[in-house]
């Protein structure tokens, strides 16, 4: 080039600078058509494909990505009540599960996958997560809501077995076994001929608390599961006093239990996806004397509704204010909603304590 400038290039001008000319607009030129550097952005995000059973394998694509190359790719999975948040932030992490396949365990019965994908470049990252699958099943019974009892517990009545919900393949058959426990539900022993999903209270459960084991089976094996206590009246003693509030602050962790006692629901049935649902709860203790100031905590199981926790005033009785969220059923005859409650002494340890628990649930009608 130097060469050609030489022979060609009029007189008088300086071919120094006519020369470093040309080089500065090579470079212009060079940087112009360079690309920017770009991080990564998802513009398609991953899917899941596989059969949602245990033992199964599903397999996650990473999804469409945009960015400067090269792009490395991270997996993720996430175990999820319903249908779980977008991002999964309120899923649990499957530990040991970073491939973009995965074997579902016994513990994903139940329950729905999501899997999710981090994208890195050098010059940043980005993460996208995946839909949710349908619910996992298991070949062998799993319980996914335990067992209850419905009745009064006093010596005469019936009490009547809920089986709770299961997961697993059809056909399956269902055994009970009705427990008389000590009246903290503890050292039970099985109630000789009691194997029907109704049971009439005797008079030697009198001041014993009565529990039920659900036994569920077909052709892959058999699974228990037991329901919470119901601690029976003893005719034989006068009625606890309808007045006299315990203070929550005043029970001990050694002998006293929260209960749950009562739980009203307002509307119901629900008939509205939007429409707050007003829940009126009471809490009791010693005997079904109120409790005051006791913390009650509140939320459907799948989450459909924004939780809530307030206290118990001087009667035992808390109104709680649960708003449906974009997750909450559409209302159909013969269907339910399901809500966990825990009645607990704030302050005390997450775990333990004098803490109750309930799972109740409301009619939908539409």
């Amino acid at each position: 080039m130097r060469h050609y400038i030489q022979e060609h290039w009029p007189a008088g001008i300086n071919l120094a600078v006519v020369t470093g000319l040309v080089a500065l607009a090579a470079v212009l030129v060079s940087s112009s058509s360079a690309a920017p550097a770009v991080a990564p952005n998802n513009v398609g995000e991953p899917s899941i494909s596989g059969t949602t059973r245990v033992g199964q394998v599903l397999r996650s694509t990473r999804g469409t990505w945009t960015g400067s190359a090269p792009i490395t790719y991270d997996f993720r999975w996430f175990r999820c009540e319903g249908r779980g948040a977008a991002d999964a932030s309120d899923c649990r992490r499957i530990t040991n599960a970073t491939d973009n396949t995965y074997v579902l365990r016994q513990a994903d019965a139940g329950f729905r996958i999501r899997s999710q994908v981090v994208a890195r470049n050098a010059d940043g990252r980005d993460t996208a997560t995946s839909n949710p699958t349908s619910v996992v099943t298991a070949a062998k019974p799993v319980n996914t809501t335990e067992p209850s009892i419905s009745g009064t517990a006093k010596v005469g009545s019936t009490l009547q077995a809920n089986r709770g919900q299961w997961a697993g393949d059809a056909p399956i058959t269902y055994t009970y076994v009705w427990l008389r426990c000590n009246d903290k539900g503890d050292n039970c022993s099985e109630i000789q001929g009691a194997n029907d999903p109704g049971y009439e209270v005797r008079d030697a459960d009198a001041g014993k608390a009565i529990r039920v084991r659900v036994i569920a089976r077909n052709d892959r094996g058999s699974t228990s599961a037991i329901s919470d206590p119901r601690l029976v009246v003893d005719s034989t003693q006068p009625p606890p006093p309808s007045t006299g509030t315990l203070p929550v602050g005043d029970l001990k962790a050694a002998g006293d239990r929260l209960v749950v006692a009562t739980v009203v629901f307002s509307p119901n049935p629900v008939t509205s996806r939007t429409q707050p649902i007003t829940v009126r709860v009471r809490v009791t203790a010693r005997g079904g004397r109120p409790v005051s100031s006791a913390s009650v905590f509140m939320r459907g199981t799948p989450r459909v509704v924004e939780g809530q926790t307030s206290q118990t005033a001087g009667d035992g009785w808390v109104t709680l204010t649960l708003v449906p969220n974009q997750l909450f059923p559409q209302p159909r005859n013969g269907f339910n909603v399901q809500f966990f409650i825990k009645a607990f002494r704030p302050g005390d340890p997450g775990l333990g304590g004098i803490a109750g628990y309930r799972l109740v649930q409301v009619r939908l009608a539409g």
